[in-house]
């Protein structure tokens, strides 16, 4: 389904927001293909794969945006990995409505990052009219790639050799998605990278929090059968503040159907209820906090997941700028589908996305 049902009057203006976006500001040539030939389009663009950023290159990629922008961009280091690598945090906008996105907590789980760029460099650096108004009603930070030191060695963790962790491995280093615990001060906290995430949270004060993971393959069950390219979740422990969770599902909702509209195929994600997992800890201390999983496609179809959580990203930065957030009713969060089982034969190429990111 295209959107979720009963909501035909949203389902348009979110369309139309959608086209705003995608028409008035900087998007990508690849990323824009016109509705009559979207999907020959988005065909050819995969065919080119995606070159991911070295850490190195990143931190140039970051510093180019910002110079592009005319200091509209703006990049800074809020901490170091355990290895010291600076941890960048770049922002955009002046707008009440404060929105903050994570990338890449496990160092194997690149393509969050590689839509940050995009969407920072479509946010940032035009001056159209569009998006001069759109950064008077917000303020984005993004938190791009937690987990350098991962990235770098091609695994989940951190990289501590001494670590002898709950959650990790042993001689590898910590699993960062597993310590966030609200109740732990950052100084406390044994996972340095966690501890900047959180930092970087309480400094800027986000009401709504998106955390940019991957996960294996999967499909829906018969009769239906397609792959699922993306899933997401809101917090789901049981001390989250009703307020809290119920703009969570207004989150997921929205999320929903822009990646939906993309061309993406989207589930609910089975994740567990632990208060140190960054969807549920946030949602803990009171904002709208969401889970999103994008399936670890062939080479070819990366580009495509690399699009549509870039276009998920700016849509809702668009949606909170603009209040469409507010008509959503939650209960909608509760119609999309649950995921179904791991396609055979695929685990060996899911790697280290078995459990959730």
């Amino acid at each position: 389904m295209t959107s979720l049902p009963g909501r035909t009057a949203r389902s348009l203006a979110a369309t139309a927001a959608l086209a705003l976006l995608t028409g008035a500001f900087a998007v990508p040539a690849q990323a824009a293909p016109a509705a009559s030939n979207a999907v020959a389009a988005r065909t050819a663009a995969a065919q080119a794969g995606v070159r991911l950023h070295s850490n190195a290159e990143l931190a140039r990629a970051l510093q180019r945006i910002a110079r592009s922008s005319d200091g509209r961009v703006r990049v800074r280091s809020v901490g170091t990995s355990n290895e010291g690598r600076p941890l960048w945090f770049a922002t955009l906008g002046t707008g009440p409505k404060r929105l903050m996105y994570v990338t890449q907590q496990h160092g194997d789980e690149p393509l969050g990052t590689e839509s940050a760029l995009q969407a920072l460099a479509t946010l940032g650096v035009s001056n159209g009219k569009e998006a001069r108004r759109l950064r008077s009603k917000i303020t984005l930070g993004i938190l791009v790639r937690a987990n350098p030191d991962g990235h770098e060695r091609q695994w989940r963790y951190n990289y501590d050799p001494d670590a002898d962790p709950e959650y990790g491995e042993p001689g590898k280093g910590y699993d960062i998605n597993r310590y966030h615990n609200p109740g732990m001060a950052p100084a406390d906290n044994p996972v340095p990278e966690a501890a900047a995430i959180r930092r970087a949270h309480d400094r800027f004060r986000p009401s709504i929090m998106v955390d940019y993971h991957m996960q294996g393959r999967y499909a829906f069950p018969p009769p239906d059968g397609r792959e699922i390219t993306t899933s997401i979740l809101w917090p789901t422990n049981v001390t989250v503040p009703a307020a809290a969770l119920a703009s969570s599902k207004q989150v997921g909702v929205r999320v929903y159907n822009a990646f939906t509209r993309a061309g993406a195929v989207v589930s609910q994600y089975p994740g567990g209820d632990y208060e140190g997992i960054a969807r549920n800890a946030y949602g803990i201390l009171g904002g709208a906090s969401l889970l999103v999983e994008l399936s670890n496609l062939p080479p070819e179809r990366q580009r495509f997941q690399v699009w549509t959580a870039y276009v998920s990203m700016v849509d809702l930065a668009h949606a909170a700028g603009y209040g469409l957030l507010d008509g959503i009713d939650p209960a909608d969060a509760d119609e999309i589908p649950l995921r179904g089982p791991e396609i055979p034969g695929t685990a060996d190429a899911r790697s280290a996305h078995a459990h959730e990111s």
